[in-house]
């Protein structure tokens, strides 16, 4: 009976994206710029992230300040003190700081000073949307508040640690380390495209949206363009086998950041949360 209630919530989950892209392609037919902003708000709303009951007891402890964005959009940040070098942790879509907790454990065996924060729409912030350049902003207020040493990005947490790098340059940074991260904003809209069967009218749109909101159009977004403006040493961690961002991606902006370091694991998956590679993540910052 088990089996039979996981395949048919398997084929639910397939049939809903499919739903909502059919609901968007209709809107296309009446008004393509409100059909935009429906595929937009669907692309930025996470459904996961939120912290759970026995992870909760972990962060309260490390509760720092929270930080005002914009209107309706408060971060909570978190800090684990230390007299070393301050490092900034950057956790990925639908999860929150708490997924740092091992990496933590070995920099406070360092005497690193730790600073983490949950994105909008997750964990503890408030707010319902999340993107690279609303994610962005807010990596600049945190770094700006703690000034730290290492910012570690993980999945789009990764591509947003790059271009917060390239687009306002902070000079109290001296080291970068991305792990499992995109690249390439037009190959993600191609698989969202695909995954809710959209027409082309609705992406369209939506990228007339994105340049207008923005001030680039999707394919101008693009991780191995802003590797290119990065001087500072970085290392990059990528999972042969990652079946959420692929290695082509990490690939890519090793080729264009001349000062990074490349290692590709096998069979880590795409959380790389293990302890070989929280050693390899100390041995570079140190």
């Amino acid at each position: 009976m088990g089996h039979i209630k996981k395949s048919l919530k398997k084929f639910l989950l397939k049939l809903l994206p499919k739903a909502v892209g059919i609901k968007i392609n209709t809107i296309s037919l009446l008004s393509k710029k409100i059909a935009a902003q429906k595929a937009f708000l669907v692309f930025c709303t996470p459904r996961g992230g939120q912290i759970k009951n026995q992870q909760q007891e972990a962060l309260n402890s490390a509760k720092d300040q929270q930080i005002e964005i914009e209107k309706n959009v408060k971060i909570q940040t978190y800090r684990w003190a230390g007299t070393g070098p301050t490092a900034l942790l950057i956790h990925g879509w639908e999860s929150n700081t708490h997924r740092w907790l091992k990496l933590i454990e070995v920099l406070q065996e360092n005497n690193y000073n730790i600073v983490a924060f949950d994105a909008p729409a997750h964990g503890n912030s408030t707010g319902k949307i999340l993107n690279v350049p609303l994610y962005t902003n807010c990596v600049q207020a945190v770094s700006q508040l703690y000034t730290p040493s290492v910012h570690i990005g993980h999945s789009i947490g990764g591509l947003t640690t790059i271009y917060h790098y390239y687009k306002h340059h902070p000079e109290h940074i001296k080291k970068i380390v991305i792990l499992g991260a995109p690249s390439q904003l037009s190959v993600i809209m191609k698989d969202y495209q695909r995954l809710l069967g959209m027409k082309n009218a609705v992406m369209t749109g939506l990228n007339s949206l994105v340049k207008e909101r923005f001030g680039f159009s999707i394919d101008q977004f693009s991780g191995f363009a802003f590797a290119k403006a990065i001087t500072i040493p970085g290392l990059i961690i990528h999972d042969k086998y990652d079946q959420i961002t692929s290695v082509e991606s990490s690939r890519g902006i090793h080729k264009n950041w001349k000062n990074s370091t490349y290692i590709e694991t096998s069979g880590l998956g795409h959380s790389l949360y293990l302890d070989k590679v929280n050693t390899q993540i100390l041995k570079f910052i140190e």
